[in-house]
Formats: structure tokens, sequence, C-alpha cells
């Protein structure tokens, strides 16, 4: 299995920037992907990008123009910098890794409240 730590969370004002990290350790010769989803207050869970083994990468429409993503692999890292945030933003944010069998492991979740 794979241990994911998140870190970076925290109460941002609109406009402002944040910068997750997701540190992976255990089982991670096999890992595929990995991302991140968040989980609005009442809504469900949605991806917001993934990076891939060979380096592709996707965003989620609503958010490519103010977040990246990228890894480490150095330190087993994924970094989602998010620019310019929005109330909207305000989540519940779960590093995701994904192995070659397509099995999962989460974060527990760092909060992001973004106020007006």
């Amino acid at each position: 299995q794979v241990r994911l730590v998140e870190s970076g969370g925290g109460l941002v004002q609109s406009g402002g920037s944040l910068r997750l990290s997701c540190t992976a350790s255990g089982s991670i010769s096999n890992i595929n992907a990995m991302g991140w989803y968040r989980e609005a207050p009442g809504k469900e869970r949605e991806l917001v990008a993934v990076i891939r083994r060979g380096g592709t990468t996707h965003i989620q429409d609503s958010v490519k123009d103010r977040f990246t993503i990228s890894r480490d692999g150095a330190t087993n890292t994924v970094v989602l910098q998010m620019d310019n945030l929005k109330p909207e933003d305000t989540a519940v944010y779960y590093c995701l890794a994904e192995n070659v069998y397509a099995l999962d492991s989460w974060g527990q979740g760092t909060q992001v409240p973004v106020s007006s």
C-alpha cells in the first residue's frame, strides 16, 4: 500500500495562493498516477488534477487557468499550485495515488477554506 501525507492547506483569502504537497511512502514503485481531488461542502468529490507516470497531466477545465500540477520524483512528491483562489474553491483537498493495477490510495485530506 501507499501512504500519502498532504500539507500546505489552510485559510486563504480570495485572490491568494496556496501550494499543496503530497508525499508518498510505502509501496511507491508501482504508482501509475497521482493527483488531487476536492470535496466541497454538500457536493460530490471531483477530480482537480492528475499527473501520470510518463508525465502527462490533466487539469479540470474550471481551474486549469489557475492551478498547475507537478512532480518531484526524487522525493515522491506531487504539488498542486493554486493561484487566484476563489470562494468556490473552498473544499477538502485529497491526494490520490493509483497503482498499475488501478488500485487507489488516498490521503487524509487537507482543508482549504477561501474567504471572500
